[in-house]
């Protein structure tokens, strides 16, 4: 009795007999979660930073409308440049309001600092369980009469 083995140079070759049918599946699943991934950095990324130019913008005009409210009564009397506390914060925190920013305003001496902050939500990199991006900016404004040094 004579026993004929059958070769398959096709089969042989694509490693069908070793049983890796399989592993160009898992590579393609692995490959385009990456490039998806990739993607959400890239898209989440530019959404975020988008989301911290904005908070800037937003805590650089908040402490500029706070920095605004000088003290009328001392700048009539004296000259003198001095920024009225109450209404410094009021109208940053006025400012945040109407702009719906979430933030915070401290007026220590001449100057206004604002604290704004921000959450993103993500678009893509929710898929792999980041659901938001927190950002902050902070911008301080000083009170001052005219122009006080060259090119300002």
């Amino acid at each position: 009795m004579r026993r004929e083995t059958h070769t398959n140079p096709t089969h042989c070759e694509t490693g069908m007999e070793r049983g890796e049918g399989g592993q160009i599946t898992a590579f393609v699943v692995v490959m385009v979660a990456a490039l998806i991934l990739c993607a959400g950095l890239v898209i989440d990324g530019g959404l975020t930073l988008a989301a911290k130019v904005r908070a800037t913008d937003g805590a650089q005009a908040a402490s500029r409308a706070g920095a605004e409210q000088i003290n009328v009564a001392v700048y009539r009397a004296s000259g003198d440049i001095v920024l009225d506390t109450a209404q410094a914060t009021s109208a940053a925190q006025r400012y945040l309001a109407i702009t719906g920013d979430r933030g915070t305003v401290s007026v220590i001496g001449d100057t206004v600092t604002v604290t704004v902050e921000a959450t993103q939500q993500t678009q893509i990199l929710d898929l792999a369980g980041i659901r938001s991006l927190s950002v902050s900016a902070t911008a301080s404004a000083n009170a001052v009469r005219g122009i006080t040094e060259a090119g300002q």
